[in-house]
C-alpha cells in the first residue's frame, strides 16, 4: 500500500525541483504570492488548466477580491459553476465571451488586477485544416488580450506557452511563437504603466486532451497493442499541479518580458508504452504530419537571450536589455553557452517507468495496474 505521507514528500520534492528550489526558497516563494487580495481574470478558465488554476486560487485564497471565469463555452461553466458556486464562493463570476471578441474582453477585465492567459485553439491536425481559425484565436485573440489588458490598467498578465512554439514545424506551434511574441514585446508599449506581462512555456501536461497518457490506457483495456508513433520519439513532461505551480510562481516572482521555461524531466514514448501495458506488444505507425521525433523548448537561436536560474531559465525578449540585467543582477542569473538548446531528446534527466507508473497513480488514476 503506497505511504501518503511519502507521496507527498516526494510531490513537493518534484515541485522545488521544477522550479529550482530549495526548502528554505520554496517556503519563501509560497509566502510571497500575494494574490488573495487582487482581482483575476482566467481566459480560458473552463479548461483542464483553467479549472487546476482556479481550484488552487479558491483552495488558497477562499476570500479572493474577485475571480472570473472567461470562457465561451457555456455548458463547461454550468458545470464548472456546480463545482465552484457562487454560494459558496461569493468572489467568483462566469464570463461567457471569446478572445475574439476585444470589446468583451475589456468589460470582463474591468477592475481586474492580474490577467492569466490559457484560451486557445490547440490540436495540430485542426490547426493544419483550419489555419485562419487559428490565427484568429492564438494570433488576434492574444493581442486582444494584451491590448485589453493595458487598456484597462491590468497590472500582471501571465500567458501560457508550449513547446511547440518552439522552431515550430506545424501551425499550431507557429500561431503559438507569433503569440508569445506578442505577449513579450507589450512590455515596450505599457508607458507609464505598472504593468509586466510574462510567458510561461512548459512541455507536454501529463493526461491532457492530446496527451499520449490517455491514449494508451484506453488501448491498453481495449486492444490487444499500443499505437507508437516512432520508437525513438521523446517529450517534455510536466504534471498539471506543477504547471499551475509554475504560473504561480511567474505571477510573484517574473519581471515581465520574458519566457519562462522550468527544466522538466523527459519520457521515451516506448516507456509510457511499458509503464501503462508491459505484457502488449507495440505496434509503430510512423509520426503524424507537423510532429516532431523529438520537442524544444529553448533553440539554439535563443541561446544569447537566454539566462539560466540554476534548473531554471528565462529567454528574454529583445529590446528589453534592463530586464536582461536585472535577472542578472536579482537573481544571480549566468547566461547559456551560445551553442546551448534545451531539447527533450538531450535532455540531462528522463524518467524511469517505475518513475512514469508513480506519476499516473500519483495524478491520473489512483487504482492504475499495467496490464
Amino acid at each position: 500500500m503506497r505511504n501518503s505521507s511519502k507521496s507527498d514528500a516526494s510531490h513537493q520534492y518534484l515541485v522545488r525541483r521544477l522550479l529550482n528550489l530549495g526548502d528554505k526558497g520554496f517556503a519563501m516563494t509560497m509566502k510571497r504570492h500575494s494574490i488573495c487580495d487582487q482581482a483575476i481574470l482566467v481566459t480560458g478558465g473552463t479548461g483542464s488548466f483553467g479549472r487546476a488554476f482556479v481550484k488552487r486560487v479558491l483552495n488558497d485564497c477562499p476570500q479572493i477580491r474577485r475571480l472570473v471565469i472567461y470562457s465561451r463555452d457555456e455548458l463547461k461553466q454550468y458545470e464548472m459553476s456546480k463545482e465552484f458556486p457562487a454560494s459558496k464562493y461569493p468572489s467568483i463570476r462566469y464570463f461567457i465571451g471569446d478572445i475574439r471578441d476585444k470589446e468583451r474582453l475589456k468589460q470582463a477585465m474591468e477592475g481586474v488586477d492580474t490577467v492569466v492567459h490559457a484560451a486557445a485553439l490547440k490540436q495540430v491536425p485542426a490547426a493544419e485544416y483550419n489555419p485562419f481559425e487559428f490565427v484568429k484565436t492564438n494570433i488576434i485573440g492574444t493581442q486582444n488580450v494584451v491590448d485589453s489588458a493595458i487598456e484597462t490598467g491590468v497590472q500582471r498578465l501571465v500567458a501560457l506557452s508550449t513547446d511547440k512554439a518552439a522552431a515550430p514545424i506545424n501551425l499550431y506551434g507557429a500561431t503559438k511563437l507569433c503569440a508569445d511574441k506578442l505577449v513579450t514585446a507589450s512590455n515596450n508599449y505599457k508607458g507609464g504603466r505598472t504593468y509586466r506581462a510574462s510567458v510561461v512555456r512548459y512541455g507536454n501536461v501529463m493526461g491532457s486532451r492530446g496527451s499520449v497518457f490517455p491514449l494508451f490506457m484506453e488501448q491498453a483495456s481495449a486492444r490487444a497493442s499500443i499505437t507508437i508513433t516512432d520508437a525513438n520519439m521523446t517529450r517534455f513532461n510536466i504534471t498539471l499541479d506543477a504547471g499551475v505551480e509554475m504560473v504561480m510562481w511567474a505571477l510573484s516572482m517574473a519581471l515581465g518580458g520574458e519566457i519562462l521555461v522550468p527544466r522538466i524531466p523527459s519520457y521515451r514514448i516506448i516507456d509510457v508504452a511499458e509503464a501503462i501495458a508491459p505484457s502488449l506488444k507495440s505496434e509503430f505507425v510512423g509520426i503524424r504530419p507537423g510532429e516532431k521525433i523529438h520537442e524544444e523548448m529553448i533553440t539554439q537561436a535563443d541561446a544569447p537571450n537566454t539566462l539560466q536560474l540554476g534548473d531554471y531559465y528565462a529567454i528574454i525578449g529583445s529590446g528589453l536589455d534592463r530586464i536582461y540585467d536585472a535577472y542578472v543582477k536579482s537573481f544571480k542569473a549566468i547566461p547559456v553557452n551560445e551553442s546551448f538548446c534545451y531539447q527533450s531528446g538531450t535532455n540531462s534527466e528522463f524518467l524511469t517507468v517505475n518513475q512514469i507508473r508513480s506519476l499516473i497513480k500519483d495524478h491520473l488514476n489512483p487504482t492504475f495496474c499495467p496490464v
